[in-house]
């Protein structure tokens, strides 16, 4: 494990967490280099060429964090410009890009087309042709994949659900076969894939592989009619454990899905894991401030709130939070909350957790989803970002100063 205790200090690889609090501050994000790797490798262990893995960027944007994913010659999922400018400034290629997404502009779609990307996966009939206009005025054929909307269900969240014909994500499968022949037939695209994807934290494969045998039923008939598809995205939404579930063989999916893919030839499978990467590989450390009792519960008040880790107060998610330094104390059952003016501000309720003013906690699988949704909120300076690689720690991210929150805001001069 990457995050374990040692002589009852919790460490990242051979960082003891306490002392990264005390050198960079909190709340603070760490990352394991170690952890990400791995993840990264139960992947490409079975997947292999031509097949691609594209790393789904708004897990988490870091720029070593790409790097990292670049050097072991990962592709990138994209959902706008400026993920698409932050890869390529974390040194990943432009043709190594898938760019998702439902809404993207005209200035979207000149960017990623000047910049040569592998395809665009279009969500909506409405898109196809505004594409085939940028690219007609650049001179250019634009790449293209269709996302459908296999009507799947992924039993997660229903925020993270984005597989069923009552989402806004996708191509509705009654739609998907007219406008395959329609954008076989724009002059200034070229048809060359589909995807598909049925939603986040998924911990089982048997919705993955129903999406898969639709899709690939889908990929024969269009074939058959002279449609030549060359390559399936498959999507990610592989969950990971967060609060002891069972989590999902990775590797028995891989190989089935390719199993099944088996009778259609020159065929590239793709897939977008984001969570699946970088999920368990970091944690968020935080300061109690103050032990508050209350008359009907305790309340732990800790230093991050729902601005640095929203998905429990968005999506009620669980993230397991343990004391960095192991106590011989009794824990008491309490409410860990931030400072944030809300009351759905909190990080866990019902926790079991010895902690007195000034310990540091780790909120655990904080390395998706967390930094990359934190924001500004009651003028919050976000937290900083640290990799550790072994015994070494590295600031990837500077916390933000105050004088960077209003920074390009300007006062209006008052007229005479």
């Amino acid at each position: 494990m990457s995050f374990d205790y040692l002589q009852q200090q919790l460490h990242a690889e051979q960082c003891p967490l306490n002392e990264l609090a005390e050198r960079f501050g909190t709340p603070l994000f760490v990352y394991s280099k170690a952890q990400l790797l791995a993840n990264w490798q139960q992947f490409a262990k079975v997947w292999p060429a031509p097949h691609r893995l594209c790393y789904a960027v708004k897990a988490n944007s870091n720029l070593a964090i790409l790097n990292q994913l670049a050097k072991l010659g990962a592709g990138f999922d994209i959902v706008s410009g400026g993920e698409l400018a932050r890869v390529l400034a974390a040194g990943g290629r432009a043709d190594s890009v898938v760019f998702s997404g439902v809404a993207k502009t005209r200035a979207e779609m000149r960017y990623a087309l000047e910049q040569g990307i592998y395809c665009f996966n279009v969500e909506s009939a409405a898109e196809l042709e505004r594409l085939n206009d940028v690219a007609a005025a650049l001179d250019k054929v634009a790449p293209v994949s269709l996302r459908i909307n296999p009507d799947v269900d992924a039993q997660t969240h229903p925020y993270i659900s984005t597989g069923l014909k009552t989402n806004k994500f996708g191509i509705a499968m009654t739609d998907a076969v007219a406008l395959a022949r329609h954008a076989a037939s724009l002059k200034n695209l070229n048809l060359k894939g589909l995807d598909c994807h049925i939603g986040s934290q998924i911990l089982k494969a048997s919705p993955f592989l129903d999406a898969a045998d639709i899709m690939l039923d889908l990929i024969r008939q269009l074939r058959s009619e002279g449609i030549h598809i060359r390559h399936l995205d498959m999507g990610g939404g592989m969950g990971i454990s967060y609060n002891h579930e069972q989590p999902m063989d990775v590797s028995d999916y891989l190989l089935k899905l390719q199993q099944k893919a088996q009778d259609v030839t020159d065929l590239t499978l793709m897939l977008e894991p984001g969570r699946a990467i970088v999920g368990n590989a970091g944690v968020m450390l935080t300061r109690v401030e103050f032990n508050k009792p209350g008359l009907d519960k305790n309340f732990l008040l800790v230093d991050a709130g729902m601005n640095d880790l929203l998905r429990p107060a968005l999506y009620q998610a669980y993230h397991d939070i343990i004391p960095v330094r192991q106590s011989d104390a009794e824990p008491s059952i309490v409410d860990v909350v931030g400072p944030v003016c809300e009351t759905g501000d909190f990080l866990g309720h019902a926790r079991h957790i010895a902690a007195v003013e000034g310990d540091v906690l780790a909120v655990l699988n904080a390395g998706a989803y967390g930094f990359t949704m934190s924001s500004n909120y009651n003028s919050r300076p976000r937290a900083a970002e640290v990799l550790v690689d072994g015994d070494r720690a590295h600031l990837i991210r500077a916390r933000e100063p105050l004088e960077q929150l209003w920074q390009g805001e300007q006062l209006v001069e008052e007229s005479r």
